[in-house]
């Protein structure tokens, strides 16, 4: 139909039609976004904010495996666990008022006697770790606050009381040292490869064999899932994974000989420390130090037992002084100087040396312990009345200013100055002096003076610088014993499954083999054996009656500005022994008159003789 032109309706502007496009573009545009979200929310993801909206109805709790018993080479337990009642905190069910949590944690603490800044330190560290499951804040919590918070749950709603596996110590301090501690793994460990396939919560092996066997004690941790309400509350269990236990670790450790040796030490009230090894294999039959703690205390320690067991520099309970005890030696270095110069040649086993009493080096006297003079003599007799005139001589002989020589290439050869493998965390390496150490601290002016003769001569009978544990002189005097086979000390003998079976062997091999001859073998051997037992030998006054034939030798080192260390190392029987005995005590004195009694006590647990404790007479010289 024609309209007239006033009769037609307004023509709409290109610019307001522009408008209208861009307007109508932008929310077409804006309701594809919205659809397609919706599309991927209901479509594409509805699967896994389903699976978000059923785990928000379940909570999932680790069931902490229960670890392996620890016991002796007869089966006697060492070490098992218990169960202990633990007051537990789940962060989830916490009042969500900030007012209200921080004076529920308030109550808590003062009722449990728990300082409230190492309450809320410890609920943050474990919630750290795992998000999921209770945060365990104390242990072995008592009856009287069990009754307390169940009759007042409405006052501490997220506090629990669940039960744990911790250890038990069925013997006390027994072994302490070697058996380490146990706790929750932490973030850090996570990310080591030897803790891969854990997950927060599992316990885990902190030091000592607790440590080094840690995999195969822990076991598998399981789990509980329940379901619970949109107020956190718990419905019902869904399911449940039980624990694998771990399995159990058999040692080497003899429990009757480890409390006989352990026994010896403390009765001189020093501290010090002992290893009882097999000489062909390497198994420590015991091992022990001075001071000692009760294991018990470092479950859930008080701040008081954490300072006396870690903290006290002087008495240092913790440290095993069998591994990281490091002292000079005195004289029973001397069957491993006898090695070195015999090997290179420097003497032969029926050289004569006049020991008149004195050795004189660069203006400076040495002389034989208490001014003796032994005359003409060869070196099992030198042995046998422990001369140190004879060995100066080697010691100066065998010396070279520039580079080690064959006495520090031997004793190195023979483990001294270097970790022995024994698997037990926390050895140390010691010292065994060379001209290069010595020549590189004076070339840093950390000494005043460079290496000379005077410092071989000193370590030919294990003084001056020389640092050694009884455990490297147990494998030294081992491999003199063997032969020449350089053992790898170890107190895992194997692992075994709750039922008793074998699960895994262990058998380290040997280090290396070292080449003594036979004949260099039997002449140190007959020169301890005389030393113990033929009359005037150093330690006759403690051995000549002992009823099994033994080699064995004192020392007693001089350790400014301590007192001497008391030192004695035996094989036995002789002569072909089967085990070696380190004892060593520090300000000890002479080793005949305090190390050389307490080696005789550990030997008559072990070869089951009549005498039990033996005392020195009077007469002992070193």
């Amino acid at each position: 139909m024609y309209l007239r032109s006033d009769e037609r309706p307004p023509q709409m502007s290109s610019g307001f039609a522009l408008r209208v496009a861009i307007m109508g573009g932008v929310a077409l545009a804006m309701f594809a976004v919205i659809f397609f979200r919706l599309w991927y929310l209901q479509v594409l993801s509805g699967d896994r904010y389903l699976a978000e909206a059923n785990d928000n109805r379940t909570r999932e709790t680790r069931v902490i495996a229960p670890r392996g018993e620890i016991v002796d080479r007869d089966g006697e337990v060492l070490v098992r666990n218990r169960t202990s009642l633990a007051l537990q905190i789940n962060a989830q069910e916490l009042p969500a008022d900030e007012a209200e949590r921080r004076a529920e944690l308030a109550r808590l603490a003062k009722v449990a006697e728990i300082p409230l800044r190492k309450l809320r330190r410890t609920i943050r560290e474990e919630l750290l770790v795992s998000p999921s499951s209770p945060a365990t804040v104390l242990q072995d919590v008592d009856s009287e606050l069990i009754y307390f918070l169940e009759e007042n749950k409405e006052r501490f709603p997220g506090v629990a009381v669940g039960k744990v596996f911790v250890r038990r110590y069925p013997n006390g301090t027994l072994a302490a040292h070697l058996f380490g501690t146990v706790g929750e793994v932490s973030k850090e460990e996570l990310k080591q490869v030897r803790y891969r396939g854990l997950e927060s919560g599992d316990t885990t092996g902190k030091d000592g064999i607790e440590y080094e066997y840690d995999r195969y004690l822990r076991g598998r941790a399981g789990a509980t899932l329940i379901q619970v309400d949109s107020f956190g509350r718990p419905k019902g269990e869904l399911r449940s994974v039980e624990p694998m236990p771990g399995d159990n670790l058999r040692l080497t450790i003899d429990a009757d000989l480890q409390a006989a040796g352990e026994g010896a030490l403390s009765s001189q009230g020093l501290p010090g420390a002992f290893v009882a090894m097999d000489v062909d294999t390497g198994e420590i039959l015991a091992m022990g130090s001075n001071p000692t703690f009760d294991p018990a205390d470092l479950i859930s320690p008080t701040q008081a037992e954490v300072d006396a067991i870690y903290r006290d520099p002087v008495a240092a309970p913790i440290v095993n002084r069998a591994i990281a005890g490091l002292y000079p030696t005195g004289s029973t270095f001397k069957p491993i100087t006898s090695v070195a110069a015999l090997a290179s040649d420097a003497v032969t086993p029926s050289e004569i040396i006049v020991d008149d009493g004195a050795f004189t080096l660069g203006g400076i006297t040495f002389q034989n312990a208490g001014g003796a003079a032994y005359g003409a003599i060869a070196m099992q007799t030198a042995l046998q009345f422990s001369s140190d005139v004879f060995y100066y001589t080697l010691g100066d002989r065998m010396n070279d200013n520039e580079r080690s020589g064959p006495l520090q290439r031997w004793a190195r050869k023979l483990g001294i100055g270097r970790e022995t493998a024994v698997d037990l965390p926390g050895e140390a390496e010691g010292l065994l002096p060379t001209p290069a150490w010595r020549n590189e601290l004076y070339r840093k002016e950390l000494t005043d003076r460079p290496w000379s003769a005077g410092d071989n001569v000193n370590l030919s009978v294990g003084q001056g610088d020389l640092q050694a544990d009884p455990l490297q002189m147990a494998v030294a005097y081992a491999a003199i014993g063997n032969g020449g086979t350089v053992v790898r000390p170890h107190v895992g003998l194997r692992i075994e499954d709750a039922a008793g079976r074998i699960v895994q062997e262990v058998e380290p091999g040997p280090v290396r083999k070292v080449p003594i001859d036979p004949e260099w073998r039997q002449v140190i051997l007959d020169g301890l054996h005389d030393a113990a037992q033929a009359p005037g030998g150093t330690s006759y006054n403690v051995f000549g009656g002992f009823p099994v034939p033994v080699a064995g030798k004192t020392g007693t080192a001089e350790r400014p500005p301590h007192g001497d260390q008391s030192w004695y190392v035996i094989l036995a029987p002789y002569p072909d022994p089967r085990i070696v005995v380190a004892v060593t005590f520090e300000q000890g004195g002479f080793g005949a008159e305090t190390a050389a009694p307490a080696a005789a006590t550990i030997l008559s647990e072990y070869f089951d003789t009549q005498s039990k404790t033996i005392t020195p007479v009077a007469g002992a010289v070193e």
